[in-house]
């Protein structure tokens, strides 16, 4: 019973739809692009992933400075809600405009992304 409260609580929010949207589309995102995509702080992007991850929607990994999520592989418990909610996401109007937004992040170098988001000490551009 835990695990459906876990899965309709984290569902139950609108950005948190967003993401699991902007995922299901994508291999994985960044925290920075998925702050860029929510337009919120990072503190809240990152609270928001938490109760995905509690849920067992999503996973991270780390690389270096950067934390990367995706989409967890279902199971016997999530894989029909997943399926459900893949479906409609794909169909939702509302979500286009995430995917036109969600392009124009993944054509920027993380570190730009990072330097608007925390200020230019955060990943200070390498000169050659």
């Amino acid at each position: 019973m835990q695990t459906l409260l876990d899965v309709t609580k984290a569902l139950s929010d609108r950005n948190r739809l967003r993401v699991v949207a902007a995922l299901q589309d994508h291999t994985e995102l960044c925290a920075c692009q998925i702050t860029e995509l929510l337009q919120v702080t990072g503190a809240t992007v990152s609270r928001h992933m938490g109760i995905l991850m509690k849920a067992g929607l999503v996973k991270s990994r780390k690389e270096g400075r950067w934390t990367f999520y995706k989409v967890k592989t279902p199971t016997a418990n999530t894989r029909p809600v997943m399926q459900w909610l893949q479906r409609g996401l794909q169909e939702s109007a509302d979500l286009d405009g995430d995917r036109r937004f969600l392009a124009r992040i993944l054509s920027e170098e993380k570190e730009d992304l990072c330097r608007r988001q925390r200020g230019g000490t955060c990943c200070p551009k390498q000169t050659h």
